[in-house]
């Protein structure tokens, strides 16, 4: 962020530095809720969001306004307004059951077209999934499955795994969060695969 904030004042006005200091203000609001008290990792729609930052948020939200206020001129600043436009609609929900996942799949259709990404494509496939239901999201993530950029993707393995879960495809499931365990890079990470797996029944839940 200092070096956000550093880019911003030599760029003055810049769409693309304002969004950028946008986009990590917004992310890093949500900082000292991402873990409890024993060190283990609480999602989204988990988390407390009185530990928010709301002086950051709120930051962050004058920043996006301003870069949203001019045209980007590279497609690298239209990506980073895109990209705090989803993390601001996040911030603004102030609860799981609220936010707007229209919008967030809306933000992502044109970060995809932008791009050409598969994380984008991962990351918008799971807001179908929240948008549209489990059922939607299936085919978007399975054909994922095969893009060489994403073979060591835990994320790719556990999305899939947690569609099917919500679907009731158990055994399936057990199976991809077995596959985002093997590539899992944190222990964070790894103890909420294993806690996934224990809430399956799943043998290969601890150790």
């Amino acid at each position: 962020m200092r070096l956000a904030r550093l880019v911003v004042s030599l760029l003055p006005g810049d769409p693309g530095a304002e969004a950028l200091l946008a986009l990590l203000l917004l992310q890093d609001s949500r900082r000292a809720a991402r873990l409890d008290a024993a060190g283990q990792l609480v999602l989204l729609e988990d988390q407390d969001r009185d530990r928010w930052d709301r002086a950051m948020i709120a930051e962050g939200l004058r920043w996006l306004a301003r870069a949203t206020s001019r045209r980007p001129t590279t497609a690298a600043a239209a990506a980073y307004v895109l990209q705090a436009a989803v993390a601001a609609e996040h911030a603004r929900a102030p609860r799981w059951a609220d936010t707007d996942w229209a919008a967030i799949v809306a933000h992502y259709d044109r970060l995809a077209a932008l791009t050409r990404s598969p994380v984008v494509e991962l990351n918008r496939a799971v807001a179908v999934s929240f948008a549209d239901g489990p059922a939607a999201a299936l085919p978007l993530l399975d054909r994922l499955a095969d893009d060489p950029r994403l073979a060591r993707s835990h994320r790719l393995h556990a999305a899939r795994a947690d569609v099917r879960r919500r679907l009731g495809r158990t055994a399936e499931a057990a199976g991809l969060y077995r596959r985002a365990l093997a590539l899992a890079p944190t222990a964070p990470e790894r103890a909420h695969l294993r806690r996934r797996l224990a809430e399956l029944g799943a043998p290969g839940a601890v150790g």
